[in-house]
């Protein structure tokens, strides 16, 4: 009989393996499912029996295609709260694997977007295959990269994580390692035999590194090494419109097809998108950006571009959003600073950072 616990857990020898389990929602993640993952990792933490965590997805299509987004237009459709409550949570277990102090594999095989990059790239050690499809593609459905992502995305090499976070890219294997979104390729084929090896050999003076550095291969070639020039010249404009302006006056085909994508995404979730990678750069720590993110993730929630995105793209699928405002050239400056302001004395600040993230920065880069 099929097991229909949405995450499922697993002691292997000294491992402790997670499972999500909602494969025919691609693992799609609750709020269920977080909890159980936070008190899991809590657990394991205080076990010392346990010396390693491993996270993979049940099915073979993906580790996870992010948050409930369903569930989230239905609240916001509603002007509920709950998805505050849900993102509060996740925030706060993101920041948990980020700190987790045993060895935590992720297992990044198939689809890996939005809160699947929350529960995978902060991992201690990250594993792709030559299945992976790894993406922020927020700004497609009127919302801004969350879980983290914005930290990870502003670290990655020159303009390459703009580059992703503006457009909603999937990158592959190769390009996931480039950007540090992971570490290591193996394999799907060799993904049981890793699994079997880690919890049959890891414990104590075994490196989990080195028994999944045996499994590591070589990936398949990406596509962004070879874009890294017109990418970094193009996206290190100030503006959102002075990179459209850039890609555009690049002469570079792969440049212009990037800016007719931009031109199709929410104007607002792109200005404030780069604000907040911008942001993230400056902060000192991935508390202090999850709490930017919760804030810019409460005003978004509030947004009316959140609910017509997810129903062009995801419910009714007609992918005709129509975006409030309709150019980039409407977008409020006053507007988008409104989503990094503090929230109002009602709704609590997520707090993880001992001090308040910073919120004085504009969106230019500094001098």
């Amino acid at each position: 009989m099929n097991d229909d616990r949405p995450v499922l857990l697993e002691t292997r020898g000294t491992c402790m393996h997670l499972t999500l389990n909602r494969p025919r929602a691609l693992n799609a993640l609750s709020h269920t499912m977080v909890r159980l993952l936070d008190e899991a990792l809590a657990r394991a933490e205080q076990d010392e029996a346990i010396h390693s965590v491993l996270l993979s997805g049940a099915g073979d299509r993906g580790l996870c295609a992010g948050g409930d987004i369903r569930a989230l237009h239905d609240d916001a459709r509603a002007s509920g709260r709950a998805s505050l409550e849900f993102w509060r949570d996740e925030y706060r277990l993101n920041a948990r694997i980020a700190r987790f102090p045993k060895p935590y594999v992720a297992l990044m095989d198939g689809i890996v977007m939005g809160g699947g990059v929350g529960v995978s790239a902060h991992a201690g050690i990250r594993v792709v295959t030559e299945r992976s499809r790894v993406a922020m593609p927020e700004t497609a459905i009127g919302f801004v990269p969350d879980v983290g992502g914005t930290r990870l995305l502003a670290a990655a090499p020159g303009e390459l994580g703009t580059h992703l976070a503006l457009t909603g890219r999937s990158v592959g294997a190769a390009d996931a390692i480039l950007c540090g979104l992971a570490d290591h390729h193996v394999p799907a084929r060799l993904l049981p035999a890793l699994t079997e090896a880690l919890g049959e050999t890891a414990g104590p003076g075994v490196s989990v590194a080195d028994i999944v550095q045996r499994f590591a291969t070589q990936p398949p070639v990406g596509e962004l090494a070879a874009q890294h020039d017109w990418i970094d010249t193009c996206y290190a404009a100030d503006t959102v419109e002075d990179i459209i302006r850039k890609l555009r006056e690049s002469g570079v085909p792969a440049a212009d097809t990037a800016a007719e994508e931009l031109l199709t995404k929410s104007p607002l979730a792109l200005k404030v998108t780069l604000a907040a990678v911008r942001r993230a750069a400056r902060l000192d720590s991935l508390e202090a950006v999850l709490d930017q993110e919760f804030r810019v993730s409460s005003r978004a929630f509030e947004h009316p571009d959140f609910v017509e995105g997810v129903r062009a793209r995801i419910i009714d699928k007609d992918n005709a959003p129509q975006w409030k405002p309709g150019s980039l050239a409407e977008v409020d400056d006053r507007e988008v600073a409104r989503f990094f302001a503090p929230l109002d004395p009602g709704d609590p600040e997520l707090g993880l950072a001992p001090e308040p993230a910073d919120t004085s920065v504009g969106e230019g880069r500094a001098g």
